[in-house]
């Protein structure tokens, strides 16, 4: 703790008063999360009571339980939409960064054979630039 607070004075920051801050906030926020949550309880039991009142008790109680119940089944199906969609995204890049690795190593194994052919140096060098030119250009386009 001695070397965080020695960084921090170095770096010209008041410890003591990012810390009293974050608790603060903390508290702030959790208060505020608190009462949402028993605001939250108190609208569905009014809910609750009204429709009670209309439909009956059970009925009531089994639409509210239906409701809660399709609620979560659309959290739960768009996390998993989300969650596939990053590992889709994760996956191209990583497809790209591999395909761009094995061009350049490629071409640097290549790079001994071609410079030892005059012809080759004259129309490949060139040819070869253009190509990956071409490729980044592509690359680019994609993201």
């Amino acid at each position: 703790m001695t070397v965080l607070a020695q960084l921090a004075s170095l770096l010209g920051l008041e410890l003591e008063e990012m810390l009293a801050k974050a608790k603060s906030n903390l508290l702030v926020y959790g208060l505020i999360v608190l009462f949402s949550a028993v605001a939250s309880g108190f609208l569905i039991a009014a809910g609750y009571m009204a429709l009670a009142e209309r439909a009956g008790a059970i009925v009531a109680a089994l639409i509210l339980a239906g409701g809660f119940l399709a609620l979560a089944l659309a959290i739960y199906i768009g996390a998993f939409i989300a969650s596939r969609r990053r590992q889709r995204k994760f996956a191209q890049r990583r497809r790209s960064a591999e395909t761009g690795a094995l061009l350049s190593s490629a071409a640097l194994v290549a790079l001994p054979l071609l410079s030892k052919s005059p012809t080759l140096v004259r129309w490949g060098l060139p040819a070869a630039a253009i190509a990956a030119f071409a490729l980044l250009r592509d690359n680019e386009k994609e993201d």
